[in-house]
């Protein structure tokens, strides 16, 4: 199974990447991954990222691309693999494509996570995050037995500052920006499949896994 995950901030695909990886029994394969491996290991694209990094600017999608590309060429994702954060933009999903053909190995489908702009901002306004432990809470969703005071180990939980709302807004029109019309894309393409990311997490997993498993 070869898959990409897309979806806006707040989507889940972090979550549901984890298990849909394992359910498939294929290397989840996240571009931060991909960066941190190769800044540790010393590589050249590693040194590179390292580099754009430290001065604070962005990472050409052509180096993004190359790590990508040398990632897809090691032997654990010959059975599939799952990448979420990759692709961002058209550009990366044709060089995507053109890495596939290459290699005889198309993606079988693209999962778009859809979900409402008004869920997500409450989702993620609402999460506090303990400054001792880093446990997740949520104002409504998870609350703590006492409010601000993490119940695992009475931490102060605080409002991460991407998580405030105009923060946030800002995130998502990023996103309708730069990512959504990779959805466009797929679905030109033909291999978009959209699941509502609505509800409880076992929930959207079934879903995925019910649709995905349609086509192989």
């Amino acid at each position: 199974m070869r898959l990409v995950l897309v979806g806006p901030p707040g989507a889940g695909k972090g979550t549901q990447a984890l298990f849909l990886a394992s359910h498939f029994s294929i290397p989840h394969i996240s571009t931060g991954d991909i960066m941190r491996a190769n800044i540790k290991a010393g590589t050249p694209l590693g040194l590179e990222v390292k580099a754009y990094m430290e001065r604070g600017e962005l990472v050409p999608d052509s180096v993004t691309n190359e790590m990508v590309r040398d990632r897809l060429n090691e032997p654990d994702t010959a059975s599939g693999f799952l990448l979420d954060g990759f692709p961002r933009n058209v550009g990366q999903a044709e060089v995507l494509r053109a890495i596939l053909s290459e290699k005889k190995t198309p993606l079988h489908a693209v999962l778009e996570l859809s979900i409402k702009t008004s869920e997500i901002v409450a989702r993620l306004s609402g999460r506090r995050i303990c400054r001792n432990c880093g446990r997740a809470w949520h104002v409504d969703f998870e609350t703590t037995q006492v409010a601000g005071i993490c119940d695992a180990c009475q931490g102060e939980l605080y409002q991460r500052d991407d998580d405030k709302e105009e923060v946030i807004t800002r995130r998502l029109e990023v996103f309708e920006e730069q990512t959504a019309p990779i959805i466009s894309f797929y679905r030109t393409e033909g291999l978009l499949i959209s699941i509502s990311a609505s509800g409880s997490v076992a929930d959207i997993t079934e879903r995925a896994i019910s649709a995905l498993s349609r086509i192989r």
